[in-house]
């Protein structure tokens, strides 16, 4: 039994899960407490709660740690880990060069012939690209980019889904010391120009369409409208997956890789730019976050290298698009000499249990998705493990949205059933910092519905409105101490205002992510959702998430939206908007049990003042439900302003709100609302 994790006290409840002492002993963390303690000065006992506790206090300490462990190759080395931990502008391994690319194709001097990547798409035909293949390419494109002119710190941006490519393109824009920054082919020409167009690129690769839902795609003319809206490219590389030639002045995929470069890679500093990611932008343009390359290379090799346990011999798998912060955090698993699994295509196709059939078909190990994607899979009657050979996988996790505790019990059952021993990782972090705050820990065991730890590195707090510390109560998620992933800045934001207001405004100093969660007294985490659209009846707060666990219980429930409006008397609106299965009627019967199912399992009052049919939830383009713009909507705030329409899903589902508004003010008004 884990040290850190005594027998269960008669008043506790009992885990889920426990890890076999076989697992606690073989896994990297545990590895790379015993190396710290020896190396750095680390608690040897204690387990996880005591190293985590060492790696906030001890912070430099930690991160060098980290870097040694992991044999990080500084072409200059640091001068110092930290000089000032002051948030924001923290700066980190000051005086260090170093590049991420070459630290993602080292398993290529060792391994060359084995699997780097596998690239599946709706066929469910494994693809497998090998180390040395990988190097090449990169080697070859990167040298390409060159002859372009692209020097380090110039933009590259890519307009690609995930398949090999979109890797080998962005390794070669790394190598170089460009700046990579990708929207996956689903986003419309607006989308992807709103993201695009705030960074100016040099070079464009793009597809000719994509493959989804058994059907083709074609996206000539979005790249079309791309090309003429980006007028500072130097050049466009064209990846013909539907295999239509290259456009007038576009290089193709296969003369821009081909060719026996010598691998090639620019020493950076370590806070030189990696990438670009984008806030979802449902208020406004998408804000440009900017990560480090060093940063990254440090965060990404600690949460996946100790936290996912994943190595050589591991297949890493997780449902992911380009326009997403997990396919950054995919490929990251290069880093740890992973094989990296991409899978193009429709996380249904051809049914609900599309994503198990390719976790079997390639031997995931780390099988990873959404909360959305296992509780679809419940609801169908999905059966994983019992109908696919799911052996290999370790663990499932799972990120997008808090997974509510029945997904947690179905998964577990489901693999017990089929006799195998299955880790579960709820996770949760950010495009903000590309990572995790909270989640996987392979030596601990798993509660229902709760994060296993904080991660390590990782000053994680809940607090109050005047900044005191909460346990087993709701609280602000914030960080007070920095982390390596943190934004350098947004980009054009040359006096980080925009910055500071993200996240530093409300506790001068700390980091606010905008989450409400809670820490439990055993070192858990629940996550209720984000805090701008917590629910507040009557000083009492409750997360949207824990709406949509007890609602979308009911089978007649295909998807909510509950929205808290304060309203200019006074008052506060509370409707739940419900996107109904196939042949169900919301009557009165069914708005009883939703009433009283809310009532029994939350509270009496969060229970809706309106239940609405909706044709569908509205989304962000990376799945996450639209509610803070719908609630500025509905508190009457104009739809220029309340929602970027280029960042949703389905733009004409906002309609039903700004109408629903409209009668509100109008029966306000005339004294009859």
């Amino acid at each position: 039994m884990n040290p850190a994790t005594p027998a269960t006290p008669a008043d506790e409840p009992a885990p889920l899960w426990r890890p076999a002492a076989e697992r606690i002993a073989a896994a990297r963390i545990t590895h790379f407490q015993r190396w710290a303690a020896e190396h750095h000065g680390a608690p040897a006992d204690g387990g996880y709660p005591a190293l985590h506790t060492w790696s906030v206090e001890s912070l430099e300490t930690f991160w060098r740690a980290v870097a040694d462990y992991f044999d990080v190759q500084f072409t200059t080395p640091y001068e110092r880990v930290l000089p000032d931990p002051a948030m924001p502008g923290a700066h980190w391994f000051t005086g260090a060069t170093l590049n991420y690319a070459e630290h993602a194709l080292r398993a290529a001097d060792t391994r060359p012939g084995e699997t780097a990547l596998v690239h599946v798409d709706e066929t469910h035909e494994p693809a497998e690209t090998s180390w040395a293949e990988l190097r090449d390419q990169v080697a070859a494109l990167a040298a390409h980019l060159r002859d372009l002119g692209v020097t380090p710190g110039d933009r590259v941006c890519a307009y690609l889904p995930n398949i090999p490519q979109a890797v080998v393109a962005f390794l070669a824009s790394a190598a170089v010391g460009a700046v990579w920054t990708s929207c996956a082919p689903d986003f419309g020409a607006r989308a992807v120009l709103d993201r695009f167009q705030q960074v100016e690129p040099v070079v464009l690769f793009t597809v000719d369409g994509y493959r989804y839902g058994g059907k083709q795609h074609d996206r000539a003319d979005t790249v079309a409208e791309l090309r003429a809206g980006l007028p500072g490219l130097r050049g466009t590389v064209h990846v013909p997956l539907l295999g239509t030639p290259a456009p007038d002045g576009a290089h193709d995929w296969s003369a821009v890789t081909r060719g026996d470069a010598t691998p090639e890679y620019t020493p950076l500093p370590f806070e030189h730019p990696l990438w670009i990611l984008y806030s979802s932008g449902t208020t406004g343009l998408p804000k440009a976050i900017v990560q480090s390359q060093g940063g990254i290379l440090l965060e990404h090799l600690k949460q996946i290298g100790l936290h996912c346990d994943l190595g050589p011999g591991d297949r890493f798998f997780w449902y992911t698009s380009t326009g997403w912060m997990m396919w950054n955090y995919l490929v990251s698993g290069l880093l740890t000499g992973t094989t990296v699994v991409l899978y193009d295509g429709s996380p249904g196709h051809p049914d609900t249990g599309a994503q198990w059939r390719v976790a079997e078909r390639v031997g995931a190990t780390f099988f990873g998705t959404s909360a959305a994607y296992v509780m679809a899979c419940r609801k169908a009657g999905v059966h994983p493990a019992r109908d696919h050979d799911l052996s290999r996988v370790g663990c499932v996790a799972t990120t997008g949205s808090p997974l509510p505790p029945d997904g947690f019990r179905w998964l577990h059952d489901e693999f017990a059933d089929a006799g195998h021993d299955l880790w579960i990782a709820s996770v949760s972090g950010g495009t903000d910092v590309c990572s995790c705050f909270a989640g996987a820990v392979p030596t601990l065991p798993v509660h229902i519905g709760e994060l296993q730890a904080l991660c390590l590195g990782t000053d994680l707090r809940a607090w109050d409105e005047a900044g005191h510390d909460l346990v087993d109560e709701v609280g602000e998620l914030v960080v007070t101490r920095p982390m390596p992933s943190m934004p350098t800045g947004f980009w054009n934001d040359p006096d980080d205002s925009r910055y500071r207001a993200a996240y530093f405004d409300t506790y001068p100093g700390v980091w606010r992510h905008g989450d409400w969660i809670t820490l439990t007294h055993r070192g858990t985490v629940v996550v209720h959702g984000r805090s701008d659209s917590t629910l507040n009846r009557q000083g009492v707060r409750m997360g949207s998430a824990d709406i949509y666990e007890a609602v979308e219980r009911l089978p007649e429930i295909r998807e909510s939206l509950v929205i808290g409006v304060e309203e200019p008397d006074g008052g506060y609106w509370m409707p739940l908007f419900v996107h109904l299965a196939d042949g169900t009627a919301l009557d009165d019967e069914l708005r009883n049990r939703i009433k009283t199912t809310i009532r029994a399992r939350l509270s009496p009052r969060h229970v809706p003042d309106d239940i609405v049919e909706i044709p569908a939830v509205p989304h962000t383009l990376t799945g996450k439900r639209l509610e803070v713009p719908v609630k500025r909507l509905l508190q009457g705030e104009s739809p220029a302003k309340a929602v970027n329409p280029g960042s949703v899903d389905r733009p004409e589902l906002l309609d039903h709100y700004i109408r629903l508004a409209a009668e509100r003010r109008a029966n306000r008004e005339h004294g009859t609302g």
